[in-house]
């Protein structure tokens, strides 16, 4: 049965972990959605995903656990993780002057550098239709403060773009997204993480 991990310290946990049910049930997957609150729920997990909220919230909550480094250790043993907002900020090698400001200890799993808040302001949050790679029709993503993804290098590369800046990027095992799909009532994107966990 497959056991998928949605980080629950801060941020839009819940509705991530209904997308992730409603994904498997549309794959006919058996499976369960753990609410991963230390590292002991880390354990056994087949995916994990990072969510948006408060970026330097996250960071601070995951250093005072001891959660960063089983992260990083899963991330590189090929366990699929996904971040969406303040995770893809998390999961950056490099952030910009406000994330070194703030002084967010990055997980540095990807070969890029994010910009904090390049979308504006929460009233400034909007939806729009993006081409994914991979998926057939549009995705419907909604930004809220989203994180810009400035650079990329090494093995990260773009799946979509937004007005010529990448906000949604993978590398091997890994998915990075400026925007929220758990917000939506689209779970493609769900998919494909699940897709990334190999069929026992």
């Amino acid at each position: 049965m497959l056991r998928a991990g949605v980080l629950t310290l801060q941020g839009a946990a819940p509705e991530h972990a209904l997308l992730l049910h409603a994904a498997m049930r549309e794959r006919g997957q058996a499976g369960e959605v753990v609410a991963v609150r230390g590292p002991g729920d880390l354990a056994g997990l087949d995916c994990l995903v990072l969510p948006g909220g408060e970026s330097t919230t996250i960071g601070k909550l995951l250093k005072r656990l001891d959660m960063v480094e089983p992260i990083r250790e899963m991330a590189a043993a090929g366990t699929p993780m996904m971040g969406t907002c303040a995770g893809c900020i998390l999961m950056a090698k490099e952030g910009d002057d406000e994330v070194r400001r703030t002084g967010i200890e990055l997980l540095g799993l990807m070969d890029m550098k994010v910009s904090r808040n390049r979308f504006g302001r929460q009233r400034e949050s909007f939806e729009c239709q993006l081409e994914v790679e991979g998926l057939e029709e549009g995705f419907p993503a909604v930004f809220i403060r989203g994180p810009v993804i400035e650079e990329r290098w090494g093995r990260c590369r773009p799946l979509a773009h937004f007005k010529g800046q990448a906000v949604m990027v993978s590398q091997n095992n890994l998915l990075a997204l400026s925007f929220h799909p758990e917000l939506s009532v689209d779970t493609r994107i769900h998919r494909m993480l699940l897709d990334m966990v190999p069929r026992t």
